[in-house]
């Protein structure tokens, strides 16, 4: 008798009297219950409970325990080598991809995606003591995502305009927080409108300005490969939006900055 007959045999076997019968939904219930739970499903119950969004360019540091990042990049290289695996891809002899998995999950916890599991950077801000009101350009500051479809590469470049309110910041500072808002998952409009509110948050202007000018490797790379292609958007707030004469300007300061640039 082979080992999948003796296995049959036993399934099929009758009871002894007095046991309870369990179907097969109800022992893998009863098995799952004595598995530990993954650290993933534990922050996410965690997120759940909270009633906090989780979604692709939500941001989640409040939510993770000291030592959970790291418990997570295991988790997700256990996964990535399972992904490996599904490919048919021989990670046990092919020297090339034997540590891909480490490499993979490192990369999107820690670099491409760090803005969904790291908190903003510090960012100081400072009182306009010279009411400072006329308007100023930082740009292009380079940025870096990923398409939340399909999750390749959007790489591209920012300008932000400020008219100063009652604080201000470092022109540093809008790089850095460019660079966490970036660092997700997302669709290029969603991730201009989340960097305006932060930035709005910080200093508190009265008028602001972003323009992006990104290319999709989900359209560059596959698909219908366009390899010119490239998606502008902006976002006007507060007197740039009001005033038609602030807005051009924003927008010729920042074709002079690409001039200079060639």
């Amino acid at each position: 008798m082979t080992a999948l007959d003796d296995t049959t045999a036993m399934a099929s076997a009758s009871p002894s009297i007095g046991s309870p019968v369990l179907d097969g939904s109800a022992v893998a219930r009863s098995i799952t219950k004595t598995l530990p739970r993954s650290i993933s499903s534990v922050i996410r119950a965690r997120l759940e409970a909270a009633d906090a969004p989780y979604l692709a360019n939500d941001n989640i540091a409040d939510h993770l325990k000291p030592g959970e990042l790291e418990l997570l990049q295991q988790e997700v290289t256990d996964k990535v080598r399972d992904l490996l695996r599904s490919l048919v891809i021989d990670i046990e002899r092919d020297h090339n991809t034997e540590e891909t998995a480490e490499r993979v999950a490192k990369m999107y916890l820690q670099e491409v995606f760090k803005g969904r599991y790291l908190e903003q950077p510090k960012i100081a801000s400072f009182p306009n003591v010279k009411n400072l009101d006329e308007i100023y350009t930082v740009g292009p500051i380079t940025v870096r995502s990923a398409c939340s479809h399909h999750l390749v590469p959007i790489l591209g470049n920012c300008w932000i305009g400020i008219k100063p309110g009652s604080s201000v910041i470092g022109l540093s500072k809008f790089a850095r927080v460019a660079d966490w808002v970036f660092s997700r998952p997302h669709i290029q409009e969603e991730a201009v409108m989340i960097l305006a509110d932060e930035i709005e948050r910080l200093c508190e202007p009265k008028g602001l300005a972003i323009l992006v000018k990104a290319q999709h490797y989900c359209m560059k790379w596959r698909g219908v490969k366009e390899p010119q292609t490239s998606m502008v958007n902006s976002v006007v707030r507060g007197d740039f939006r009001h005033d038609p004469s602030l807005k051009a300007e924003f927008f010729e300061l920042v074709k002079q900055q690409e001039s200079m640039l060639g």
